[in-house]
């Protein structure tokens, strides 16, 4: 599919809280809870369930109007094709590169409103057959945990009109999957009266989506009790609504399930932050309902073909780890895969919220289960990226705080230019600095010239000595 500035909305813009590292700017450490000592890596099956690229063309169109660049071969595998076929008969998208733009808490948004930078943001890191997964989205009017993050949910009396909040309503604090507080000291939520520090009783539910195919994120917050089942079968149907909405009203081609990262869903999955003792909890079957009663949800909404989930089996953000992450995520996966969705997205063991950790642990067994496209994300550079599909360890490579830095990341790729440095500071700072402002190659080669020309000029006018 081609992809061009005009189908990036702002509303379509509107999406997912994807990096872990998204809570920094709330004040939120890595948490002081030691997870349950883990269960050891199983053997890995003898075959995998992989998608090697079968033809990397020799030249790569951006979709710019500029002529097609040669592909070099050390970064070939990232410019092969793909289909995201999703369940059989369905939408097939066709992507022309294994280059996926990983959802990123920005914190861009009016209270919850896109504002016509987002439009910008998005398409200027768009190319023709690309994958974007925006950042993470409210789903419901309790699902603000974070400030300024958009929101995408429609409300009674609008006919699938968008609704948007801009403080937690009467100041409630954010649903869990249990009312243990997270170890954290403290959390900022946002209330009618203002920012106030809370002990969050555990966070945010999100899921998102795609457009170039775009894809938009989901992201929630509700009570300060644990999640009822009332609450349940209530936010289970808010996640389709919110997929409904970005889909037929703000444009999406799909939508990414946030079960990562220590938000909601992720805390159902992982056995050191729930502890219920009802069918939600408990044994991995119970642990692991919530996130299958979303996505079948979701599903059942839009179709399987237009939708991802995002997992994190490692990662023990927001005090949400897991003592069994190969047997818990093996089976969401063996489950997941009755479902037909267009992707499954895993967050690497390396990555341990900003920074990168040395680790024995591995997404393989995960991805030899998994019967579709497969993304990996976390820490990779152009090289390691191709590497790592060259080696059918993914079939897509998200790349987060280097593609946000090089809007045209795909060229700076293919001509093996130096890439831009991304400044943590501007992450979440709002504003377009570090937003809308990281220049391109062609923009920095205008600035050059420009200065050489005034060089020039200063030396042509100079006196003689």
């Amino acid at each position: 599919m081609t992809v061009e500035a005009s189908t990036v909305s702002a509303p379509a813009a509107a999406a997912t809280a994807g990096e872990a590292a998204t809570a920094a700017a709330c004040g939120v450490k890595q948490p002081l809870q030691a997870p349950r000592q883990r269960a050891p890596r199983p053997a890995l099956p003898l075959t995998l369930s992989c998608s090697l690229p079968a033809h990397v063309p020799v030249t790569f169109d951006l979709g710019d109007g500029s002529p097609p660049l040669p592909v070099p071969a050390d970064v070939a595998p990232l410019f092969a094709p793909l289909t995201l076929a999703g369940a059989p008969g369905k939408t097939a998208f066709q992507l022309t590169n294994r280059i996926v733009y990983a959802p990123l808490t920005r914190m861009r948004a009016l209270g919850t409103i896109p504002q016509p930078a987002a439009a910008v943001y998005y398409a200027q890191r768009a190319v023709r057959g690309g994958l974007l997964i925006t950042e993470a989205t409210n789903i419901s009017a309790e699902a603000y945990g974070y400030l300024n993050s958009p929101g995408m949910y429609c409300t009674a009396g609008a006919a699938g009109g968008l609704e948007a909040h801009h403080l937690q309503p009467h100041g409630a604090a954010p649903v869990s999957s249990s009312a243990r507080p997270i170890t954290s000291p403290e959390y900022t939520v946002y209330t009618p009266a203002g920012p106030k520090p809370y002990p969050v009783p555990r966070a945010a539910a999100c899921a998102c989506c795609w457009r170039p195919q775009l894809f938009m994120t989901c992201m929630g917050l509700c009570s300060a009790a644990c999640t009822t089942r009332e609450d349940i079968k209530r936010i289970v149907q808010e996640y389709a609504a919110a997929a409904v909405a970005a889909i037929e009203v703000a444009g999406f081609d799909g939508v990414e399930i946030h079960g990562a990262n220590g938000y909601l869903i992720d805390q159902f999955i992982k056995d050191s932050v729930n502890d219920r003792t009802d069918e939600y909890g408990g044994s991995i079957e119970n642990r692991c309902r919530f996130a299958l009663e979303v996505v079948e949800a979701v599903v059942a909404a839009v179709g399987a073909d237009r939708v991802g989930i995002r997992l994190s089996p490692f990662t023990n953000f927001l005090d949400a780890a897991d003592s069994t992450p190969y047997g818990t995520h093996v089976y969401l996966c063996e489950q997941l895969n009755r479902h037909g969705l267009a992707y499954l997205h895993m967050v690497e063991p390396r990555m341990a919220g900003n920074e990168e950790r040395a680790t024995v642990e591995t997404l393989l067994p995960f991805r030899a289960v998994w019967k579709g496209a497969f993304i990996a994300a976390g820490g990779f550079r152009p090289a390691t990226g191709a590497q790592a599909v060259a080696a059918a360890h993914c079939d897509l490579v998200a790349y987060g705080r280097w593609y946000l830095a090089n809007p045209d990341f795909h060229k700076c790729i293919l001509l093996g230019a130096p890439l831009n440095p991304y400044h943590r500071d501007t992450f979440y700072s709002g504003g377009t600095e570090g937003y809308t402002d990281y220049l391109t190659l062609e923009q920095l080669e205008g600035l050059q010239e420009k200065e050489q020309q005034k060089r020039g000029d200063a030396a042509a006018t100079a006196p003689y000595a």
